[in-house]
C-alpha cells in the first residue's frame, strides 16, 4: 500500500519540476547561451557550408542544418522544462520522510556501505555530485520513507535493500 502511494506522490509532481533555486538559475543560464551564442553559431556554421556549392550533395550542410534541428530541441526542452519549474525552499523540506531535496544516507544491506545522496528533479541530477533524480529507480524507492526503514529497490541489476539512516537538509 505504501509503495503505491509513493507512486502517486510521484506521478502528481510529475507535471512539475522541482527545482533548487542554484538549479533554476544555471538552466535558465544554460538556456540563454543556447539562444545567444548557440544559435549564432549553428547559422554561421550554416552560412559556411551552403558557401560550398551545391547543397542537394553538400554533406556539411546536411550536418549543420540536423545540429541546428538538435539545438532547437534542446532550446524547446529547457523552455518547457522551466515554465513548469517550482523552486523549492530547503526551509520548507520535511525531514521526517524522503522528499524531493532531502538529503538521506542510506545502507546497503548486502554490501554494508553508506553513502549519502539529495534527491533532485532528473534537470539537476548529477551523480559526481551525489544528486539523484527522485525519478530514478533509487530516487522513487526511497520517496515517502523514514529513517529507519528498509526500501527494497528493484533496479535493472536486481532487488536491492537499503536501510535509510538519516534525512536532512
Amino acid at each position: 500500500m505504501e509503495s503505491n502511494l509513493v507512486k502517486q506522490n510521484t506521478i502528481t509532481m510529475s507535471k512539475y519540476t522541482y527545482l533548487t533555486q542554484e538549479g533554476y538559475d544555471k538552466l535558465t543560464a544554460e538556456l540563454q547561451e543556447l539562444k545567444s551564442d548557440g544559435r549564432a553559431n549553428a547559422a554561421k556554421a550554416i552560412a559556411e557550408a551552403r558557401e560550398k556549392g551545391d547543397l542537394s550533395e553538400n554533406a556539411e550542410y546536411d550536418a549543420a542544418k540536423d545540429a541546428q534541428g538538435m539545438l532547437e530541441m534542446k532550446i524547446n526542452q529547457l523552455e518547457k522544462t522551466l515554465s513548469m519549474a517550482r523552486i523549492i525552499d530547503e526551509e520548507d523540506v520535511d525531514t521526517s520522510k524522503v522528499t524531493v531535496l532531502s538529503k538521506v544516507s542510506i545502507r546497503n544491506l548486502k554490501t554494508n556501505k553508506e553513502i549519502t545522496y539529495q534527491l533532485v528533479s532528473a534537470a539537476e541530477a548529477n551523480l559526481k555530485e551525489k544528486k539523484i533524480s527522485v525519478s530514478s529507480p533509487i530516487g522513487e524507492g526511497l520517496l515517502g520513507r523514514g529513517v529507519g526503514e528498509v526500501a527494497e529497490i528493484e533496479t535493472p541489476g536486481g532487488i536491492l535493500k537499503f536501510e535509510i539512516l538519516d534525512i536532512s537538509i
